[in-house]
């Protein structure tokens, strides 16, 4: 059965914004997510269980609590959730993962921040260029916080995008971040922008990304099967954008 069960007391929230994590290129998306739990020291508040999704338990180390793969986190504080996830997700569960989860934010009354990596070959010096995309009235959140608008038509795949073409469906808000990032490399850099120069001025957070920056080899070591998990399985489950010619 597919739902959303909460764990703990209901959070007090008003107009929440909601910040999703799926692993994806670069993994910069769950990277940035997992920071983001981590240091506002956000509380678990929701088990994930839509149709399709992986039936398997996690457990961190120094830690006998196990959890189901995809979970929801709450700050009252921030007004923020965020959905963390541990799991590849097949691409025959995006759509009903899609459709799970958007009945459940819009329920919430939450504004979605999708976030997705641009593989692309860059300096070492560059600084990763980010891109913001809206659906309803998104688009003047991005303006406010001054993201830059995307230079090329582009797609963007998997449960992110999925997520995306549910939000325009509906004609509801949502926002989404699209960042250059490794193509084959967990990529904390990129993260990091995606929080200093995205998610950080659109949900008017100050997030520390020093740790992100300061301990990247050893991230980039952690997370390195994942993303080979990331890059065997292919577009249509790995969330990421790219250009649309490439696509088509």
């Amino acid at each position: 059965m597919a739902e959303i069960r909460i764990q703990g007391p209901e959070a007090a929230l008003e107009n929440p914004t909601l910040v999703e994590g799926f692993p994806g290129v670069g993994l910069v998306g769950k990277i940035a997510t997992d920071h983001l739990v981590e240091q506002l020291e956000m509380r678990y508040y929701a088990s994930v269980h839509c149709e399709g999704l992986p039936r398997i338990g996690v457990y961190r180390s120094g830690d006998r609590t196990a959890r189901p793969p995809v979970r929801l986190y709450v700050s009252e504080e921030h007004d923020l959730i965020a959905l963390q996830s541990d799991a590849p997700i097949a691409s025959q569960a995006v759509e009903s993962v899609a459709d799970c989860l958007t009945g459940w934010i819009v329920d919430q009354g939450a504004t979605p921040i999708y976030l997705s990596g641009l593989p692309a070959e860059r300096d070492g010096e560059d600084r990763p260029a980010l891109y913001g995309i809206a659906t309803g009235d998104g688009g003047e959140r991005l303006e406010a916080a001054d993201i830059a608008i995307p230079p090329e038509d582009g797609v963007i795949t998997g449960p992110t995008g999925a997520l995306i073409n549910r939000a325009a469906q509906e004609n509801y808000d949502s926002l989404g971040l699209v960042v250059e990032c490794s193509p084959q490399f967990p990529d904390p850099e990129a993260a990091s922008v995606l929080l200093e120069d995205g998610v950080g001025p659109v949900a008017d957070l100050a997030v520390d990304v020093g740790e992100l920056t300061d301990r990247a080899e050893e991230i980039r070591a952690k997370r390195e099967e994942l993303a080979q998990q990331m890059q065997a399985i292919g577009q249509d489950e790995s969330s990421q954008a790219q250009p649309l010619r490439m696509y088509q």
